[in-house]
């Protein structure tokens, strides 16, 4: 054990000598050209921390799959007719959309409906036409994407799906195609289904808990992960000012590139291993490397609607459902996915838009 922390401590002073200046981005360098697409290496995966010794010694179990795939869907979606139903005395919208199958958030924007959804006898409502999903506990937006062929994207835009995108027990989800008015599912669609993005991580991979039920409190160790089909409690207080995740030459800047392609976060050229570290405070949604462009990712979700992501990463060092504290180690830096050379890919994301992370980083 001696041994190895002196090898350790060599090697930790070796990269310190690698690492750029810490007094800053340096913005004032020209940008080295990537390599040509035929001179990639193939994307490299990081090493499962849940293998590695931790902190204090403590070595993390083996984490489960994630909740989309411990929980697949059976695509049983109820085709409803587009119809009327005329309001009986009693009814409540939960129960009309129980009647008639069609999801109550459509059935009240199909009518102009607004919270508390008072509805009076006698009253025709339009029942909106199309295939209804019921919601089944632990099922996450990607699993019902993926039983359907359909975009999860779609999804949320056809449903109207507002932060934090938790979908209920009980709830009926549009799945969109059901009905001739509707644009058909594209073949590019159905094959979007089944390759995940961030968005999909952010938006849809959370699972369904029934309305009495409570979301569970995050954990504070790798070595307790939250279980698959739990909800996590996301935060509620905003992050306040983000710290840098690491320094070094920012190598490719938020928004378009050279070749036309689009940025959503920025790319830090740094030496592999070095210490990813959490940009504010916040609960870790994903950490995994279920999105082949970006290798080992980890996603942190924060107050005010406000997500972090982390991308290349050589090794992860926290779960789902972890709480972490600003400027805590949650990674260590590599070349996995389709990174250009070892860097880390860091984004920021209101809700489900990118935002240039320049507007919450410090300057220096």
């Amino acid at each position: 054990m001696r041994a190895r922390l002196v090898i350790m401590a060599a090697g930790a002073t070796a990269l310190a000598g690698c690492i750029p200046s810490m007094e800053g981005p340096r913005y004032d360098q020209p940008l080295p050209p990537p390599p040509r697409a035929e001179e990639r290496p193939a994307p490299q995966r990081p090493t499962d921390y849940r293998r590695e010794t931790l902190t204090d010694g403590v070595v993390a179990p083996a984490a489960p799959p994630p909740a989309w795939k411990a929980r697949p869907v059976t695509p049983d979606a109820r085709t409803v007719a587009a119809s009327t139903y005329e309001v009986r005395p009693g009814d409540s919208l939960r129960a009309i959309a129980e009647r008639t199958g069609a999801g109550a958030e459509a059935i009240a924007r199909a009518n102009g409906l607004i919270p508390p959804f008072a509805i009076q006898a006698g009253r025709r409502l339009t029942i909106p036409g199309g295939r209804y999903h019921l919601v089944r506990a632990g099922e996450t937006g990607i699993a019902i994407a993926r039983a359907y062929g359909v975009d999860w994207g779609r999804i949320v835009t056809d449903n109207q799906l507002a932060e934090p995108y938790i979908l209920r027990v009980g709830q009926r989800v549009l799945i969109p195609g059901g009905s001739p008015a509707e644009r058909p599912v594209t073949a590019a669609e159905r094959a979007a289904a089944f390759r995940l993005d961030i968005d999909d991580l952010v938006t849809g991979s959370e699972p369904a808990i029934a309305s009495n039920q409570r979301p569970v409190r995050p954990t504070t160790t790798p070595s307790r992960p939250v279980p698959t089909v739990a909800q996590v409690a996301a935060p509620t207080t905003a992050p306040g000012r983000f710290v840098w995740p690491v320094r070094g030459q920012i190598v490719s800047r938020f928004g378009p590139g050279q070749s036309g392609e689009r940025n959503n976060g920025i790319k830090i050229a740094v030496p592999i291993g070095t210490p990813v570290l959490a940009a504010a405070d916040g609960v870790v949604a994903y950490a995994g490397s279920d999105v082949a462009a970006f290798g080992g990712l980890v996603i942190l979700k924060h107050g005010s609607g406000l997500t972090t992501v982390y991308g290349h990463a050589s090794q992860l060092l926290v779960t789902r459902g972890q709480a972490v504290k600003k400027g805590q180690r949650i990674a260590l830096s590599g070349n996995t996915g389709f990174a250009d050379r070892p860097e880390l890919h860091f984004e920021v994301r209101n809700g489900r838009t990118p935002v240039n992370p320049s507007s919450y980083l410090p300057s220096s």
